[in-house]
């Protein structure tokens, strides 16, 4: 079977990585290139795999209890909603203990397109992961071609 070759070799096929790029429209006026955002539609067998070693590495997570409690993005059962309800009753506990409190906001613009994969796979590497699912998501992070 295709997929579990991949897996076990940590090979990713060249047709499984490219994608189709299509504009969706966001907002405003539609003669600014601006307003428009790309989506890659990758393969069906690609998602399918990635799929899978996701929840390879979701188990191992769990399991291995690698993220803490504080973490709400990215977590089963966790929001944006969770982070700001534990966030609002720290900072009002802290006010009612008549603590001074000072608050950052920061937003990093391009977060996830600019993360180094590099630290991804140490991360990976670091918190047990087996290697084949790490060496398929090395491959799977290499540099993409369009269809």
């Amino acid at each position: 079977m295709a997929r579990a070759r991949s897996w076990r070799t940590g090979e990713v096929p060249e047709d499984w990585r490219k994608a189709n790029v299509t504009l969706v429209f966001k907002k405003s006026k539609k003669e600014d290139p601006g307003n428009y955002r790309p989506v890659s539609l990758t393969s069906i067998p690609g998602k399918v795999m990635e799929q899978l070693i996701l929840g390879v590495i979701n188990k191992h997570v769990e399991e291995k209890k690698v993220i803490g409690s504080g973490q709400h993005g990215f977590t089963k059962g966790k929001s944006c909603l969770t982070n700001l309800i534990a966030f609002y009753d720290g900072m009002t506990g802290w006010v009612d203990e008549g603590k001074a409190v000072d608050v950052v906001y920061l937003d990093f613009n391009k977060a996830f397109e600019t993360g180094s994969h590099n630290i991804l796979i140490s991360k990976l590497r670091k918190c047990g992961l087996d290697e084949w699912s790490v060496r398929w998501v090395e491959n799977w992070l290499k540099p993409r071609g369009l269809g």
